[in-house]
């Protein structure tokens, strides 16, 4: 069974919207702070148990997983007819759809990066010299904007994957209505 545009669509939506939920989740889950506990010439922050980090490196992982299924199915040869790519970026809707696609896949992608690892760092480092550390977490906001963003990117993977699937068509229209016209420098003749 042949891959359709519809089938791509579909994966690349789920996929985001998996990534949107599980980013709206680790945000929720995210503890305020921690809890330090002094000892002699350090504090040691105690954190809540939260699934955080696991849930922001998902959320993560499923718009890795969109935008790579996003990209392939914007070039992908349906129905066994490839393209090729300078004919899709002779239209600038799909041009403007497809940079725009990239760039918000790499802001989602930082925005959920950023506050996992951070949250991470601070669980894995959390002896300090200081004494007045406050056992602070990632920054609140990060990630619920991260998942956000990762569902606007496979939103516009799918509009660019629109704009394809339309400039195929009429390349391939094109390429039809030449061949039965015999195209400009062919001739055709018959020999009755």
């Amino acid at each position: 069974m042949a891959v359709t545009a519809v089938q791509m669509a579909i994966v690349v939506g789920v996929l985001g919207l998996i990534s949107f939920i599980l980013g709206v989740l680790a945000e929720t889950k995210k503890p305020a702070a921690g809890t330090p506990i002094p000892g002699k010439d350090v504090v040691i922050c105690k954190y809540p148990s939260s699934p955080t980090v696991a849930l922001g490196s998902l959320s993560f992982a499923f718009l890795l997983a969109s935008t790579v299924f996003g990209y392939l199915s914007v070039f992908y040869p349906y129905r066994g007819k490839p393209v090729p790519q300078s004919i899709l970026f002779k239209s600038m809707n799909f041009t403007i759809f497809f940079n725009v696609s990239l760039f918000s896949a790499g802001m989602g992608a930082m925005f959920l990066l950023w506050p996992t690892i951070t949250e991470q760092l601070h669980r894995s480092h959390n002896v300090h010299h200081n004494l007045e550390t406050e056992c602070p977490t990632a920054k609140t906001g990060l990630l619920g904007g991260g998942a956000f963003v990762s569902l606007d990117a496979a939103l516009l993977w799918m509009v660019a994957l629109m704009l394809a699937v339309n400039a195929r068509e009429d390349f391939l229209d094109e390429q039809k209505e030449d061949h039965f016209k015999g195209g400009d420098d062919h001739v055709i003749t018959t020999d009755i």
